[in-house]
Protein backbone atom coordinates (compact mmCIF):
# COMPACT_ATOMS: atom_id res chain seq x y z
CA UNK A 1 0.00 0.00 0.00
CA UNK A 2 2.70 2.43 1.02
CA UNK A 3 3.85 2.27 -2.67
CA UNK A 4 0.26 2.65 -4.12
CA UNK A 5 0.02 5.69 -2.19
CA UNK A 6 3.56 7.09 -3.57
CA UNK A 7 2.15 6.17 -6.81
CA UNK A 8 -1.14 8.30 -6.39
CA UNK A 9 0.58 11.16 -4.78
CA UNK A 10 2.51 11.36 -7.59
CA UNK A 11 0.01 10.36 -10.64
CA UNK A 12 -3.59 10.90 -9.33
CA UNK A 13 -3.78 14.04 -7.05
CA UNK A 14 -2.78 16.49 -9.61
CA UNK A 15 -6.81 16.11 -10.18
CA UNK A 16 -8.33 13.61 -8.03
CA UNK A 17 -7.35 15.40 -5.02
CA UNK A 18 -4.79 14.03 -2.01
CA UNK A 19 -7.89 12.55 -0.48
CA UNK A 20 -9.82 11.21 -3.19
CA UNK A 21 -12.42 14.51 -3.46
CA UNK A 22 -11.83 15.23 -7.14
CA UNK A 23 -10.98 18.54 -6.47
CA UNK A 24 -6.81 18.18 -7.37
CA UNK A 25 -5.27 21.52 -8.87
CA UNK A 26 -5.77 20.15 -12.49
CA UNK A 27 -9.46 19.00 -11.78
CA UNK A 28 -11.10 22.22 -13.14
CA UNK A 29 -9.54 22.54 -16.14
CA UNK A 30 -10.73 18.46 -17.40
CA UNK A 31 -13.82 18.15 -19.60
CA UNK A 32 -15.22 15.52 -17.26
CA UNK A 33 -16.14 16.30 -14.03
CA UNK A 34 -13.78 14.06 -11.49
CA UNK A 35 -16.21 11.89 -8.88
CA UNK A 36 -15.86 12.08 -5.24
CA UNK A 37 -14.41 8.80 -4.11
CA UNK A 38 -14.68 9.39 -0.81
CA UNK A 39 -18.57 9.00 -1.49
CA UNK A 40 -19.19 5.02 -1.52
CA UNK A 41 -21.69 5.56 -4.07
CA UNK A 42 -19.60 6.65 -6.46
CA UNK A 43 -17.44 3.15 -7.11
CA UNK A 44 -20.93 1.03 -5.75
CA UNK A 45 -21.66 0.04 -9.60
CA UNK A 46 -18.20 -0.91 -10.06
CA UNK A 47 -16.34 -3.93 -9.73
CA UNK A 48 -13.00 -4.11 -8.93
CA UNK A 49 -12.11 -5.23 -12.54
CA UNK A 50 -13.20 -1.97 -13.58
CA UNK A 51 -11.40 -0.33 -11.73
CA UNK A 52 -8.39 -2.00 -12.60
CA UNK A 53 -8.92 -2.10 -16.25
CA UNK A 54 -9.78 1.72 -15.86
CA UNK A 55 -6.53 2.64 -13.84
CA UNK A 56 -4.30 0.21 -16.35
CA UNK A 57 -6.16 1.75 -19.80
CA UNK A 58 -6.89 5.12 -18.79
CA UNK A 59 -10.68 6.36 -19.48
CA UNK A 60 -11.47 10.04 -20.95
CA UNK A 61 -9.17 12.61 -19.68
CA UNK A 62 -7.41 10.06 -17.57
CA UNK A 63 -4.11 8.59 -18.88
CA UNK A 64 -3.06 5.09 -18.36
CA UNK A 65 -0.64 3.57 -15.63
CA UNK A 66 -0.19 0.76 -17.42
CA UNK A 67 3.16 1.69 -18.96
CA UNK A 68 4.11 2.69 -15.09
CA UNK A 69 2.80 0.28 -13.22
CA UNK A 70 2.93 -3.30 -13.10
CA UNK A 71 -0.24 -5.08 -12.26
CA UNK A 72 0.83 -6.04 -8.57
CA UNK A 73 0.62 -2.20 -8.34
CA UNK A 74 -2.43 -1.44 -10.24
CA UNK A 75 -3.91 -3.84 -7.77
CA UNK A 76 -2.35 -1.93 -4.72
CA UNK A 77 -4.10 1.39 -6.47
CA UNK A 78 -7.59 -0.34 -6.81
CA UNK A 79 -7.44 -1.19 -2.99
CA UNK A 80 -6.36 2.48 -2.28
CA UNK A 81 -9.16 3.91 -4.01
CA UNK A 82 -11.80 1.39 -2.22
CA UNK A 83 -10.05 2.74 1.28
CA UNK A 84 -10.94 6.54 0.35
CA UNK A 85 -14.65 6.15 0.89
CA UNK A 86 -15.50 6.79 3.70
CA UNK A 87 -18.01 3.87 6.13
Amino acid sequence: MATAKNMFGYDCTVCHGANGNGKGNMASTLKTPIKDWRDPATLKGLTDGDLFYIIKNGKGDMPPEGGRQNDAGIWNLVRLVRSLAKK
